[in-house]
């Protein structure tokens, strides 16, 4: 580091000047800081890999899969249980002396060093399109055209680690051409597995859809209390009480059982933000109805999926056991 640098500013810049899009700049000054001012830029490298989960999740499936396997097979490492912690039957026990670990390190040093003095960069060549492992330029362009989100879920890469994969993958015929490339997150990408040639491109797509028909489609921006990527949240027009509030998914789709997984996440995470909002606003609040209506013959009269967030006070009704049961006055009371 500048000898002309003090604590307080490197402090100051850390704290409060740094503006952060990635998580670069702190690991590359963390490193520096623990080096003493000087690093390679593999030290930096390897720092900032330690944040990539993907990259990460890619050795750990590999650790499971592949080498944990062989060595479960032959007796050296107990079978893996839980999917995190490996244990050696001898490894874990004290059995071994100092100076026999050692030894039995330095081994493993030699037999790694003169593989890879004799294979040389060949040492990845096992981990070729077929198995997983994505060319830079590759990932990037698929990465790019999915928006760093998992074309399924919709999960950006802030939230899971991002995998690239086949859509049709190579055991079944499957080409490396840039075109049968996505992007999936981890959970959705291990859900597929490798024959399933689903092409799952156009879901992140359709969540853009809109029907210039439809009211909640066209919503005045003005009305809208809040939003995110695939929802957005109103006043109803007819409340029922006050604050009766409708969440309400951008694509256009008519029931409620179609939605996607992701528009779901995002509509609860609104149901839930909303009525905190609600609560604060309006401390006379004490409870709420959350309905669904599903079809005509439920009610449904703007085939758009809506949600009805109804704020509930005490002595609103005479009696409000039985809540939605009233969609059937009979029924209500029981």
């Amino acid at each position: 580091m500048s000898t002309n640098l003090t604590f307080q500013q490197l402090e100051t810049y850390i704290r409060d000047q740094m503006r952060m899009s990635h998580v670069y700049q702190p690991v590359m000054l963390q490193v520096l800081l623990e080096k003493g001012g000087t690093a390679s830029t593999e030290d930096i490298a390897k720092a900032l890999l330690s944040y990539d989960r993907s990259q990460v999740e890619y050795y750990e499936i590999r650790t499971k899969n592949m080498v944990g396997k062989v060595l479960t097979q032959n007796g050296l490492i107990q079978p893996i249980k839980d999917g995190r912690r490996i244990v050696g039957y001898r490894l874990a026990s004290n059995e071994l002396s100092n100076h026999e670990v050692t030894a039995l390190v330095d081994l493993c040093q030699q037999r790694l060093s003169g593989y890879v003095d004799q294979r040389g960069d060949g040492i990845w060549g096992h981990r070729g399109l077929s198995d997983g492992y994505v060319p830079g330029s590759v990932r990037y362009e698929v990465l790019k055209r999915a928006k760093h989100r998992c074309e399924l879920c919709g999960a950006h890469e802030e939230q899971a680690a991002l995998h690239v994969d086949h859509i049709v993958p190579r055991a079944k015929g499957g080409s490396d051409d840039l075109s049968n490339f996505q992007t999936l997150c981890v959970t959705c990408n291990t859900n597929k597995r490798d024959r399933d040639d689903t092409d799952f491109r156009d879901v992140l797509t359709s969540y853009g859809v809109r029907d210039e028909a439809c009211l909640f489609c066209r919503i005045d921006p003005d009305r809208v209390v809040a939003e995110n990527e695939l929802c957005y949240a109103i006043r109803d027009g007819f409340p029922v009480t006050p604050l009766h509030t409708l969440v309400i998914p951008k694509r256009h789709v008519a029931d409620y059982f179609d939605l996607y997984q992701p528009e779901l996440n995002a509509m609860q995470s609104m149901l839930g933000a909303q009525r905190e909002q609600i609560l604060a606003a309006d401390p006379t609040v004490t409870g709420f109805n959350v309905g669904i209506n599903a079809g005509a013959e439920a009610g449904q009269t703007i085939f758009h999926v809506h949600v009805h967030l109804i704020p509930r006070r005490k002595g609103d009704v005479a009696d409000p056991r039985g809540g939605v049961r009233g969609v059937i006055p009979d029924r209500q009371k029981y």
